[in-house]
Formats: structure tokens, sequence, C-alpha cells
């Protein structure tokens, strides 16, 4: 039996810190770029940004003095599939490549797992995920929603 990791962190050349440790996730400041500044999740309360933080994987990104400059969350049930969500990279962050960083770190986070699927969902960031090996879905058509 594959025992659930626990927390990774890897630090790159210009001294930012990823990690999966969610002690180190400023709730209050990613319910603020979610709720105001993610299309996908504008007006998102505080409550249910936490509740969807507990309940998943999440990675977050700081700046050589500990800021949090970028997050992301997986939904996963750690043996089949798994959904990359909530990628955001503070505005004044952005184009240093943290965002295919943060993309490649979920992959290698959950390679061990021998997951069948690994999904995400982006309007404008194609580019960034296939260079951490994130293609088009091969069937657009087979998949469904259920929105309420």
């Amino acid at each position: 039996m594959l025992r659930l990791m626990t927390a990774t962190t890897d630090t790159r050349d210009d001294g930012c810190t990823l990690s999966t440790d969610p002690a180190l996730v400023d709730l209050d400041l990613v319910h603020h770029w979610l709720s105001t500044d993610a299309f996908w999740a504008l007006g998102r309360s505080r409550e249910k940004v936490a509740l969807a933080a507990r309940n998943s994987v999440n990675f977050t990104v700081c700046d050589a003095d500990g800021v949090q400059i970028a997050y992301a969350r997986v939904v996963t049930d750690h043996a089949t599939f798994a959904w990359l969500c909530d990628v955001y990279v503070s505005p004044g962050h952005r184009g240093a490549g943290l965002g295919t960083w943060l993309a490649a770190s979920v992959r290698d986070h959950l390679a061990p797992y021998g997951l069948k699927r690994v999904l995400l969902s982006t309007r404008d960031a194609h580019e960034v995920y296939a260079r951490a090996g994130f293609a088009p879905h091969p069937d657009p058509g087979s998949l469904m929603i259920l929105e309420p």
C-alpha cells in the first residue's frame, strides 16, 4: 500500500520555495486572490476557500523573503484521479516561470501514485501547462459537467 506523502519542499536558484506544507498557506491572501482576481472564483467566500484547501493537497510558493507569491491545489483520491485547480501567481511575479514550476511540481508530486488521469481547466494558460507536460484532452467531447 502506498502511503500518503509528507510535505515536500523545493527551492529555485532565485530563492523561491515551493512547499506542500498546509501550514504555509496564507488563506486570507489566497481568498483575496481568488475572490477578487481569478475569473473562475470571483466572489468565492473565505469559508469555501478554507474548506477547499482543507480537503486538497496545497502547493504554496514563497519568495526568498518568505512571502507567499503563488498557490495551487490538487483534489485527488491518491489512487486514480487528480484535478489541478486554483492555480494563481500574484501579478507582480508573473512571467518568471512560477506557473510552469508549480504545474511541474504537481506532476512530480503525483507521479508516485500512478494516477490514470490528472486534469485541469484553463482558459488562457495552455502554454504554461504544456511546458509541464499537460496536453489538450484527446476527446473533449467525452467530458461532461454538472452545474448547479
